[in-house]
């Protein structure tokens, strides 16, 4: 089986300039799948608006303390205190939080993705920098 990149490149700048979001087509034993996520920003410094929100809950830590709480990532991808470059952080460690309040951006995939906090708390610790590339589970902020 051999696909031939040229005809791959074409059906791509098709697909961008029909403005559909995905298209597949077989020939014979081979199938191409092109999947377009419209909206979706490029990197961190143009980035307007988060493409997806997440909802992550909050979780005990197994070695914090009973009183504490740990909030982990959902997903492995690159941490962001602010929406962008010049925006102000989301949040600061002592600030209280309600149910939906934005934590922070984790850039996943080339797509931002807003973290959002399940219920009402208390920052304690903010565990990671920012831009820090981070891994699912690992402890994002320190909750009372």
């Amino acid at each position: 089986m051999s696909v031939d990149l040229r005809k791959v490149k074409k059906l791509i700048e098709l697909v961008e300039e029909s403005q559909i979001a995905e298209l597949e087509v077989s020939s014979g034993d081979e199938t191409v799948r092109i999947v377009m996520h419209r909206g979706a920003p490029a990197s961190y410094q143009a980035q307007a608006q988060p493409a997806v929100v997440t909802n992550a809950p909050a979780q005990i830590g197994p070695n914090d303390s009973a009183a504490g709480e740990t909030f982990v990532a959902p997903m492995a991808g690159t941490f962001y205190r602010r929406a962008h470059p010049e925006a102000p952080v989301f949040v600061e460690v002592g600030q209280s939080v309600q149910a939906g309040d934005v934590l922070c951006i984790i850039e996943s995939m080339k797509m931002m993705h807003e973290v959002r906090v399940a219920k009402d708390a208390r920052i304690e610790q903010i565990c990671v920098a920012n831009g820090e590339p981070i891994s699912t589970g690992e402890v994002l902020f320190k909750l009372s």
